[in-house]
Parts: structure tokens; sequence; C-alpha cells
């Protein structure tokens, strides 16, 4: 009888702040759990393979045939993950 809640005793308000609480709770969990999808994201050469499902051939000759843009600091490089998105063609 751990999991059971007794209400009798209990203000409207009262309920209301418990909800509120594991709602706050629950939604930190989710948010922490999976990333929430952000445009402006960069991704390393890594990541943009993981989020493609390429490998790093591909991704490098995409890259040089312009059909996804890298950018670069350095000898590091970078993909937004939003340019990734919009080179995605649909297919009929």
């Amino acid at each position: 009888m751990e999991n059971s809640i007794i209400l009798h005793n209990l203000s409207p308000l009262d309920l209301e702040e418990i909800v509120k609480k594991v709602i706050k709770i629950e939604l930190g969990e989710f948010i922490r759990n999976n990333k929430i999808y952000n445009p402006n994201e960069l991704l390393t050469r890594a990541e943009a393979c993981s989020f493609l499902k390429i490998n790093m051939t591909t991704l490098w000759n995409w890259s040089k045939k312009g059909k996804i843009i890298s950018y670069g600091i350095g000898n590091r490089v970078y993909y937004k993950k939003s340019e990734l998105l919009e080179s995605l063609v649909r297919l009929n």
C-alpha cells in the first residue's frame, strides 16, 4: 500500500501542488533522458554520422560534393543539425 494516495482531508490547492511537483520531477527526468530537438545544435563528425546513420566516408563525400554544409574552427569540423535535416530530399 506504499504506492497508494489517500485524498481525504486534502484541499484542492494541496492536490494541485502535489500534481505540479510530480509533473516537474517527471518532466525534468524526461528532458535529462531525451535530448530535446535543438535546431541550432552543432554536431561533431561522429555525432553527424550517428544522427544520419552513415559512416565517415559518406559524410566526407557529401561534404566535398556540397550536399551538406560543414563548419570548422582549427582542425575541428561541425555540422548544424537543422542544416542536416534541411539537406534531406523527399523521395517519391
